[in-house]
């Protein structure tokens, strides 16, 4: 909006060449700015866009350990099935022996029953690594078996959600789930007036609404992002700049979400990004649009699954 109006300002001074040179020199100032603040959150987008890329190198990699893990234990399979095999062939032989002449069993009893011991040790050993293994093998499908009910539970949860707040589509409010995550969004013109912290009626129901659906799931972490674009903080007040009403605006949403008593409040977090994580360009309106908005981030728990790759490990 401030680009839209300095854009003006410097066609009327063009036009008319009846405002001050001062005048022109700050509207040219204010766009020398706006380039700079455009460069740095670009910067920050591929900044934000290498950490991305380092998670999917790191799910990358448990996936091939997981993969590494599971081969191994069909090897181990397979070695402890030869090895039964070598020690049913020596049993028999064995036995042969003790059927054919008493001189040739005295003279290999002691080697036989020597290697017997041997095998029958070695077989056991194998028997304990394969029970290992199998414990493990256990843990690693009770593992998958858990992030996959995870995952279900967060498309349920996206669903129920998407219902929910089915009424407010169209009007700034959008439900995603990514990276084991539900993501609602919501632009500030559902929300709150321009500068402002206050929460609307409409908004409010939207919360409230959303508080339903989150009381009813209250192991879920929820972490409240209040984000701006770009233009700096100009009113009056006890808001100093983007970062203090990016906070505020968050810590509105919390206070809604508070009055529901089914809600876990140990599990509400608020946290002002102020205009550094954009979701578009700031460079037009539409773009400052959806950068100005609350974000809801819904974590499931995770303790269970950490607990299980501790005791794999």
């Amino acid at each position: 909006m401030i680009k839209k109006v300095s854009l003006g300002l410097l066609i009327l001074a063009l036009s008319t060449s009846c405002v001050s040179k001062k005048i022109y020199n700050d509207l040219e100032s204010k766009y020398s700015d706006l380039k700079k603040e455009n460069r740095s959150i670009a910067d920050e987008n591929a900044e934000l866009q290498k950490a991305k890329n380092q998670l999917e190198l790191d799910r990358d990699k448990l996936t091939k350990d997981l993969n590494s893990t599971k081969a191994e234990l069909e090897k181990q399979k397979a070695d402890l099935a030869a090895e039964q095999k070598k020690f049913k062939v020596l049993q028999d032989s064995y036995n042969a022996l003790e059927k054919n002449s008493n001189d040739a069993l005295e003279k290999n009893m002691s080697k036989n029953r020597e290697l017997l011991a041997q095998l029958e040790a070695k077989s056991k050993a194998l028997a304990e690594e394969q029970a290992r293994l199998d414990k493990t093998a256990n843990r690693l499908n009770e593992l998958e078996a858990m992030i996959a009910a995870k995952e279900a539970a967060m498309r349920t949860l996206k669903e129920t959600l998407s219902k929910a707040l089915n009424g407010f589509e169209g009007k700034g409010l959008t439900v995603e789930q990514k990276n084991g995550k539900v993501y609602v969004s919501m632009e500030n013109k559902l929300l709150f007036n321009s500068g402002s912290w206050a929460v609307g009626t409409e908004g409010r129901k939207a919360v409230v609404e959303l508080g339903k659906v989150l009381g009813d799931n209250p192991d879920l972490s929820v972490l409240i992002e209040g984000h701006t674009d770009d233009d700096p903080y100009s009113s009056s007040g006890p808001i100093a700049n983007n970062w203090d009403l990016s906070t505020k605006r968050a810590t509105a949403i919390v206070a809604i979400l508070s009055e529901n008593a089914k809600i876990n409040k140990q599990k509400l977090t608020a946290a002002g990004r102020s205009e550094f994580s954009p979701l578009a360009s700031n460079a037009t309106p539409e773009g400052k649009a959806k950068n100005r908005r609350i974000e809801i981030i819904l974590t499931p728990r995770l303790d269970e699954i950490a607990d299980m790759l501790n005791s794999i490990n």
